[in-house]
């Protein structure tokens, strides 16, 4: 019996076929691919523009940047999250102000925001955790309080909120090709993207050394580009990433452990985790039909040892303490055949009769 991975990139003769063109061509960087890849993700998304880049963290990084935050800044993040959201900020030199998340959909609370916001605050990063829309209140909030909205969308290829795609909601957003996410580029990968014009021109400038038309560099900035090859890989996935969200939805609904979707949304299934009362009862249980499985995520952010000067590090987030040890996710990705669908399911219901 052949065991079930969490994640299965995909891997085709057509993106095969790009990634050698490109080698081929000589033309490795800086060149045709990124500039398609771009454009037709940013039209994909809804985005009015969008940029490729080195990772999601690195997008994440560059969001802040573009948006001149800085020392003195504070921006609100869930402590629920992977740890690149909060320390992105750090790493600009704001500060990360932990907020709790909601108890049905995990993803940042719009009542606790709300609560932190003060004359420091910049802005919000909202994470569409697992490919669960965050609240459409943050958009609200955000406007009411003249901050700018952050989606870190890295896990959100294809979620919707009330008819808009993720890449499109917030004034930025920070997607990651990582080869576990939802698409990917054949190594490390990410974009940036906008719905802001005034933050369109600077985005692409600041991933390039922060240069103008002119190649004069106007700004502090780096090296943030993606390589040819990368994008050529992208340009290809990204024509099957449509079929791929319905193939996962549809393993989501067979699986159906009752995890919640927002109303007006649509999840778009990075993880399909399970809020369980004995967590390594059940990674056990799937462990022994062969199927892997992970707790997303055991540390909150807030409480890893990155933080330990934070002045947030013994905060209680009563939903998140309650819950990050105990989100065990299963295989939901677009890759799994029928049988090991069934295997799943079947593994799930039995560790359910068991408890």
């Amino acid at each position: 019996m052949q065991r079930i991975p969490l994640a299965r990139p995909a891997w085709d003769q057509a993106m095969r076929e790009a990634a050698l063109k490109v080698l081929d061509s000589g033309r490795w960087v800086k060149g045709p691919e990124n500039q398609a890849f771009a454009e037709e993700f940013a039209h994909w998304c809804g985005a009015i523009a969008a940029t490729p880049c080195h990772n999601g963290s690195a997008a994440l990084i560059a969001a802040l940047r573009i948006l001149s935050i800085g020392p003195g800044d504070e921006v609100i993040v869930p402590s629920l999250t992977f740890i690149a959201t909060a320390t992105a900020v750090s790493l600009v030199g704001a500060t990360p102000v932990f907020v709790d998340v909601e108890r049905d959909y995990w993803c940042i609370d719009p009542a606790e925001t709300e609560a932190a916001i003060n004359k420091k605050t910049k802005a919000v990063i909202g994470v569409h955790l697992f490919g669960q829309a965050f609240s459409p209140r943050l958009r609200e909030i955000c406007d009411a309080n003249n901050i700018a909205l952050i989606e870190d969308a890295a896990q959100a290829h294809g979620t919707e909120l009330e008819g808009k795609r993720a890449g499109s909601i917030g004034d930025i957003a920070c997607f990651s090709f990582f080869p576990s996410k939802n698409m990917a580029v054949g190594g490390e990968g990410g974009m940036i993207t906008t719905t802001r014009p005034d933050l369109a021109e600077k985005m692409l400038r600041f991933v390039n050394h922060g240069r103008n038309d002119a190649l004069e560099s106007v700004e502090l900035a780096t090296n943030l580009r993606m390589s040819e090859v990368q994008a050529a890989i992208g340009r290809v996935q990204l024509k099957a990433i449509d079929e791929w969200i319905s193939k996962r939805r549809k393993n989501a609904t067979d699986i159906n452990q009752g995890t919640k979707i927002r109303p007006n949304s649509k999840h778009s299934w990075h993880q399909y985790c399970i809020l369980s009362e004995n967590p390594m009862a059940l990674i056990n249980k799937l462990s022994s039909a062969e199927i892997d499985s992970k707790i997303y995520y055991s540390t909150p952010c807030h409480r890893q040892a990155v933080f330990a000067n934070h002045h947030q590090h013994d905060t209680i987030l009563p939903v998140t303490d309650d819950i990050a040890s105990r989100l065990v996710a299963v295989p939901v990705h677009p890759g799994l055949n029928q049988e090991e669908v069934e295997r799943i399911v079947t593994t799930l219901s039995s560790a359910k009769e068991t408890n």
